[in-house]
Parts: C-alpha cells; structure tokens; sequence
C-alpha cells in the first residue's frame, strides 16, 4: 500500500493524507477558528505567554493593517504625490500625466521612479503576505485585529482611494 494512500483524523472529524508529514505536524495545524492567548505569531519566539501580551499582539496587527491601508492609498496616488514633492523642491517643468484627461498622453518612464515604485511594491507585497499569515494562524483575535486594523486604515485613509478601482 502507497504511504500516501493512508489517512489520519483530525480535530474536525476529515480525513487528512499522512504520507511526508514530519513529526506529527498535521495533528498541529487547526483547520477552524479558535480562540487561544498563547497563539504564536511569524516565529516561535513570537508566542504571547499572558493576556497582556496578547492584546498588545492584536493592537500591532491592527496598526500593521491600517499602515498596509495607508500604503495603498500612497501606491494610487503615487504620481500626484511625486508631483508634490517636486513642485515644494522648485521644479517647475512638472506635467502631472492624470487619469482623469482623456487627451493627456503617457508618462515617460524615469529609473528613479519606477525604483520608488517597485520598492513601495515590495512593501506593500511582504505586509500584505504577513497579514495573511497572521490570519492563517485561524486565532480569532488575530482574524478581528486584521479586520478591525483595515477598517481604521479605510476610515483614515479611504479617502485617498476613492479614485482607484483598487480599494
């Protein structure tokens, strides 16, 4: 009989394959909410030990989430922001490329900018990623603070995407 073709019970009660499971990891991982203060957080060192601990665990996933909100809404604005920047600095040959004018055409393609861009990217990706892990650990107080975090970033900072399609 092929080892993959065995099964094992969860917590849950589904049938969950055994073969190339290290050291019982399976029988570890929830596959429901649950609500524990001790769940551990992108590291094992990571692990609240008290109440305290916890919820100043779920008050840094929920400013982590409002400052992923923030992010995106400087990703949208991006080029008016850059505008900005360079109108304060005294550059007064700025042509802002808007979305808004049909007629307005392409913005042309400068190094430094498109290295800004990627980089708020890259920002953007890794929050959004642990933030998603975050919710994966299926602790409910983490699932909330995620949820509670994005609501205070789109009240605090909606605003600025209310152009984009994207929020």
């Amino acid at each position: 009989m092929d080892s993959m073709s065995t099964s094992t019970t969860d917590m849950a009660g589904m049938s969950m394959p055994t073969g190339h499971t290290s050291s019982g990891s399976m029988e570890q991982m929830s596959m429901t909410f649950f609500i524990s203060t001790t769940t551990p957080l992108f590291t094992m060192a990571w692990t609240p030990t008290s109440t305290g601990q916890y919820a100043g665990t779920c008050i840094f996933l929920i400013i982590f989430a409002a400052i992923f909100r923030a992010l995106l809404a400087v990703r949208i604005n991006f080029y008016d922001i850059l505008a900005s920047v360079k109108q304060r600095h005294g550059d007064d040959e700025i042509v802002l490329y808007s979305g808004d004018d049909k007629r307005a055409r392409r913005r042309p393609w400068k190094a430094n900018e498109a290295i800004i861009l990627a980089l708020v990217d890259v920002i953007i990706g890794g929050m959004s990623y642990l933030l998603m892990i975050a919710v994966m650990t299926m602790n409910v107080g983490y699932f909330l603070s995620v949820l509670a975090g994005i609501f205070v970033g789109s009240l605090a900072f909606g605003r600025f995407m209310a152009r984009s399609v994207a929020h």
